[in-house]
C-alpha cells in the first residue's frame, strides 16, 4: 500500500497527497478517543480511564461538571453532542436521558457484570458505584447508643447545636426529596426546620467530617464514603470518628447509585462499549473502589473494609434508582425555609 502511495505521489499531486493523509490519520485519531462527559469524583474517574487507556490503547478525554448541568446539556446539544459517555453521579439524569431516547443499548458484556437491578430496564445505562447516607459522630463527645434512631430526630430540640448537615449536597437533597415522596412535603418541611435551627451549615462534607473529627461538633450527615477513604488512609483506629447507620430502612441509610451510559449520538460506539465493559469489569470496578471508597456493583469485586453492601438497609429496602428523585422539589423546599 506504501509503494503505491510513493509511486502515485508526483509533484503536482504531493500536496493533495499530504492533505489526504493528514485527513486519514485525524480520522483515526478521532475513532481512538473518547470524550467522557464526567460529573462524578475526578480523582476515581481518572484513575478508571488511565486503567483503561493502558490496557486498550484508546485515548480518552473528559468534561466536568455537575452530573444534572452535563445530562441537560446533552438534551441541548442532541445530535452535535461531542460526548460518547456519560458518568452521572447519580441514577436521575441517565433515567431523564433515556426517557428522551438519546442513550445506546449497552453490550452484554458490560450488562452481565452488573445485577440487573442497577440497570437501565432496556440496558440504556448501568450503574457502577453505590453509596450510603451516614452520620458521622466523635466517639469521644457522643456513644453509638446515643445517637437516634431515625435520621428524622435530628429535628428535635435535644439536638440542638450537636451535629451539622451541608444544605448544598447532593445526596443531602436526594434524601429531603425521598422523604417528600415518603413523608409528604409538610413533614419534610418540619424536618428541615427543624434543621435548620438545630444544626449546624457547612460548605461541603469534607468540611463537616472533619470538623467532627476536631470536636468541633459531635455528629454529621455525611455519606460514606468520605470517612472510609479517610480510614484507609489514616487507619480507623487513629480516628476520633466512626460511622453510623440506623439499620432500619430509615431514611438515614439511603443509597444512591453512580452509572454511565453511551449516547445514541457517538461516532466511537465500538470503543464506547469497550469502556462500559472494562468499567463494570473486575479490573475496572476495583480501581473505582479503591480510589473512592464506594460500593462497587460488581458483586465479584472487593469492597474493601467498607460495611458489608448486603447489611445495609435503605428505605423500603430498596437502593434508590430515580424513584425518590424530584430535585426540583427540595430545592423549592430548601428555598422556602430560607436555606438557599
Amino acid at each position: 500500500m506504501h509503494n503505491v502511495a510513493k509511486r502515485l505521489l508526483t509533484p503536482g499531486s504531493a500536496a493533495l497527497a499530504a492533505l489526504l493523509l493528514a485527513g486519514s490519520t485525524a480520522a483515526l485519531a478521532q475513532e481512538d478517543t473518547l470524550t467522557i462527559y464526567n460529573g462524578q469524583h475526578k480523582d476515581a474517574t481518572l484513575a478508571l480511564i488511565d486503567g483503561f487507556e493502558d490496557k486498550t490503547g484508546i485515548s480518552v478525554e473528559t468534561r466536568n461538571g455537575s452530573s444534572n448541568e452535563l445530562a441537560h446539556q446533552i438534551v441541548e446539544e442532541g445530535d452535535r453532542s461531542p460526548a460518547d459517555i456519560i458518568y452521572t453521579e447519580e441514577s436521575t439524569p441517565l433515567i431523564m436521558l433515556a426517557e428522551k431516547g438519546l442513550l445506546a443499548t449497552i453490550d452484554d458484556s458490560a450488562l452481565a457484570n452488573i445485577p440487573q437491578e442497577y440497570q437501565g430496564d432496556n440496558g440504556e445505562w448501568v450503574g457502577l458505584l453505590a453509596r450510603s447516607r451516614v452520620v458521622v459522630y466523635n466517639k469521644d463527645q457522643i456513644d453509638e447508643e446515643s445517637l437516634p434512631g431515625s435520621v428524622k430526630d435530628f429535628a428535635d430540640p435535644e439536638w440542638d447545636g450537636r451535629f451539622a448537615f451541608v444544605k448544598t449536597s447532593g445526596a443531602f437533597q436526594k434524601q429531603l426529596s425521598a422523604m417528600i415522596k415518603l413523608d409528604g412535603r409538610e413533614a419534610a418541611k418540619a424536618w428541615l426546620e427543624g434543621l435548620k435551627n438545630n444544626g449546624k451549615v457547612y460548605r461541603n462534607n469534607v468540611a463537616a467530617m472533619n470538623a467532627v473529627e476536631r470536636g468541633e461538633i459531635p455528629a454529621a450527615l455525611i455519606n460514606n464514603y468520605y470517612w472510609d477513604a479517610k480510614a484507609r488512609e489514616e487507619g480507623a483506629e487513629n480516628l476520633d470518628t466512626r460511622l453510623y447507620f440506623f439499620g432500619t430502612n430509615d431514611l438515614g441509610d439511603l443509597v444512591t447509585v453512580s452509572g454511565a451510559a453511551i449516547l445514541a449520538s457517538s461516532e466511537n460506539r465500538q470503543a464506547a462499549q469497550k469502556f462500559m465493559t472494562y468499567a463494570t469489569g473486575e479490573e475496572g470496578q476495583q480501581i473505582l473502589t479503591d480510589e473512592s471508597a464506594q460500593y462497587p456493583l460488581n458483586p465479584d469485586v472487593d469492597s474493601k473494609g467498607l460495611k458489608p453492601f448486603s447489611e445495609l438497609t435503605p428505605p423500603n429496602g430498596t437502593l434508590d434508582l430515580g424513584e425518590y428523585s424530584n430535585g426540583d422539589a427540595a430545592i423549592e423546599l430548601l428555598q422556602e425555609v430560607g436555606l438557599l
